[in-house]
């Protein structure tokens, strides 16, 4: 047996002087991480009273929204003290249609705890999050929620969580009395169960296992810690958020289980991750922006200047400078963290007037990633709709205030479509639902939406290159010579930008301009679309001096780059949903029929308790009508539940979208565009 997990690796605990802990508590929605974040915080003296979600007290939803819907819209912070640490509490969206604040939450976080419902058990987004905190190896606790409630459950619960989450659980809590208002949650010892779920990743111990030899506990909770650390084993307790039962030994496990991250020292330059921005003022337009910046190496005080760098939508590097006028450290009742931000710790940032969610201080390394120009861990919105004002002539208000909700969210991506209306990438309807009274409580603006439709991407499918030369021919009118290659690249790669010219041939402002107005040009292809998956070559790059001037790369690239796209060809890609639906065991054969005739493609079919359940993935385009077909074919009785899965190609007609780049293909079109363009530039 190979294992990542050997003698060799058990090494200690790292920074062990840090005394802040940022721990994110993640669940599906209705599982009550909410109300145990309020315990929590309110059983360590954080907060003088217990908040509820349903009095609409709770610290950590602060929003309206949040209060008049019961559910969390955007990540919070709040902290407490145990076990002599400092732990900040990341209270993130459970909802599906708010992955992206999951997401910016990964970027900062030490470890987390996830949350499942002793009476819903094991559903489809608690599968996501774990799928994800397994890869990120990220420590994590498993915290078995509502053990009072009617219908709670354990034993077959925990058989759920080994069988379709992870082997290697390790309770640590179990129940007494679950689904009854006096359910008490006990200690469990480490027994043969545990050394076994901890030997798949330990040689030694399977080594001992084998010749009969059984470890002690305290060796066990040793290896236990160890493995928590690596994220590779994961210890589970049980209680209640609402009366309180198990949730103080779930707090002392964070500070026994859960290791500060490693890093830089205060005396490094300072490195960090913005995760969240808010507006002060209640979140008016003209509030001033407030930046959550989690700092991972140095320290930043009141008044420094500040360097950020961030990726663009395209993929080139930017990058801003600004003063802090004011620091805000997350600290805990009784710690004074004065006006200084040290590595480990949060902050509230005010005076960076420029700020975005996932810009990076210093090089962004540390934590999970996400939020600091690492790898994305949830698939992006797969929903397009048209946004337009009431209000005539109120585009213009309509346009800033969605930029401005695009800057707290760098999933949610907006631009303007040729017929005045903006265009807004979506999770879901109950996410359109919040942006629409955002609009119109925050900024004042009143919005209807289109229908959403799927939001399509396109992929080469073969390799294509075109040179646009300065010789006054086929369009080419600006003093520019750029040559372009395009090449599929691996599933999920992205793009990937080759600037295969020799260096110094040229000002490097000829250079950036080539390269950001590629990368921007790969946003609609052939068809309309955005491409992805790609390797994109600038092999040549010419000028005539004194003639040449940086506009006129940034005009004849788009040229070059559509007509190697369209030499390579591209195809069409749909979007799709993973969905998870349970029903009557009579209903399954109209279901399984319904998701044939909708495109799914059906994967298992199996019982599941009193019920059935069926997988499958499926367009997003179909999926409303799976939802509004579902309560007549089960009697009422059908639960669905859907995450983001992969692309396929379209099958049949590939679709298109309207251009808004004045269509690079067509010479005489795209300098009737420029042309107009500049006019209009003029007249403003």
């Amino acid at each position: 047996m190979t294992s990542p997990w050997t003698s060799r690796t058990l090494l200690p605990i790292p920074n062990p002087s840090r005394r802040t802990l940022n721990i994110g508590v993640l669940a599906h929605v209705d599982a009550g991480k909410t109300s145990l974040t309020e315990r929590l915080l309110f059983d360590h003296g954080a907060v003088p009273e217990l908040g509820s979600v349903d009095a609409g007290s709770t610290r950590t939803d602060s929003g309206a929204l949040e209060r008049e819907r019961g559910i969390t819209i955007r990540a919070s912070v709040a902290a407490f003290t145990a076990a002599g640490r400092q732990i900040n509490l990341v209270d993130t969206p459970g909802h599906p249609d708010f992955v992206a604040e999951v997401e910016r939450a990964l970027s900062v976080l030490d470890g987390a705890v996830l949350v499942l419902s002793a009476v819903e058990g094991v559903q489809a987004q608690t599968r996501v999050l774990m799928r994800t905190l397994r890869r990120l190896r990220l420590p994590t606790l498993l915290f078995v929620n509502k053990i009072d409630r009617p219908g709670a459950r354990y034993d077959s619960l925990l058989a759920d969580v080994r069988r379709v989450l992870t082997p290697c659980v390790v309770p640590l809590g179990g129940v007494v009395g679950p689904g009854t208002p006096g359910a008490r949650a006990v200690p469990l010892p480490l027994d043969a169960r545990a050394a076994e779920a901890l030997a798949e990743n330990d040689e030694r111990l399977l080594a001992a296992l084998v010749e009969g030899r059984t470890p002690s506990g305290a060796e066990l909770r040793e290896r236990l810690a160890r493995q928590t650390a690596a994220g590779l084993a994961y210890p589970l307790w049980c209680g209640s958020a609402l009366t309180g039962e198990g949730t103080g030994e779930l707090a002392a496990a964070i500070g026994a289980f859960v290791p500060p991250a490693a890093g830089g020292g205060e005396g490094d330059a300072p490195r960090g991750v913005v995760f969240a921005v808010e507006r002060a003022e209640g979140g008016r337009a003209t509030g001033r922006k407030v930046a959550y910046l989690r700092l991972f190496a140095g320290e930043v005080r009141d008044r420094q200047r500040l360097t950020f760098r961030r990726r663009e939508p395209g993929g080139a590097e930017g990058g801003f400078g600004g003063r802090v006028t004011g620091l805000d450290v997350v600290a805990a009742p009784g710690r004074d963290a004065g006006r200084r931000l040290v590595a480990g710790d949060v902050a509230r940032v005010r005076g960076l007037a420029e700020v975005r969610v996932g810009d990076r201080l210093g090089d962004g390394s540390g934590g999970a990633g996400g939020g600091a120009g690492g790898p994305s861990h949830f698939a992006p919105p797969g929903l397009e709709t048209a946004v337009r004002g009431r209000e005539p002539g109120g585009e213009g208000r309509l346009w800033a205030a969605l930029t401005a909700l695009a800057d707290e969210d760098p999933l949610i991506q907006v631009r303007r479509a040729p017929d005045g209306a903006v265009a807004l990438l979506l999770y879901g309807a109950v996410q359109r639902e919040v942006i629409g009274e955002r609009l119109r409580r925050d900024f004042g603006v009143d919005a209807d939406f289109g229908e959403p439709r799927p939001l399509y991407v396109e992929r080469p499918v073969g390799v294509g290159e075109a040179l646009m030369e300065m010789r006054r021919t086929e369009g080419n009118e600006f003093w520019a010579t750029v040559g372009v290659r395009v090449e599929p690249g691996p599933y999920g790669s992205g793009v990937r930008y080759v600037h295969d010219v020799e260096a110094g041939h040229g000002p490097r402002a000829y250079h950036r301009a080539v390269e950001e107005t590629a990368l921007r040009a790969l946003g609609q292809g052939v068809h309309g679309w955005a491409v992805t998956d790609c390797v994109l070559t600038v092999h040549r790059l010419d000028f005539h001096s004194p003639d040449t001037v940086t506009a006129d790369f940034r005009k004849v690239t788009p040229m070059a780059v559509l007509r190697a796209l369209a030499d390579a060809g591209t195809r069409v890609h749909e979007p799709c949903q993973a969905v998870e639906v349970e029903l009557p065991a009579d209903a399954v054969g109209d279901v399984v029929g319904l998701l044939a005739g909708l495109g799914a493609e059906v994967g298992v079919a199996e019982p599941r308790g009193a019920v059935w359940a069926v997988e499958a993935e499926m367009p997003v385009g179909p999926l409303q009508r799976l939802v509004g077909a579902l309560p007549g074919l089960t009697g009422g009785q059908g639960a669905l539940w859907t995450r983001p899965g992969t692309d396929r190609p379209v099958r049949g007609t590939a679709p298109r979208r309207a251009r808004t780049d004045g269509n690079p293909l067509d010479a005489v079109e795209y300098l009737r565009f420029l042309s107009d363009r500049s006019l209009s530039a003029g007249a403003g």
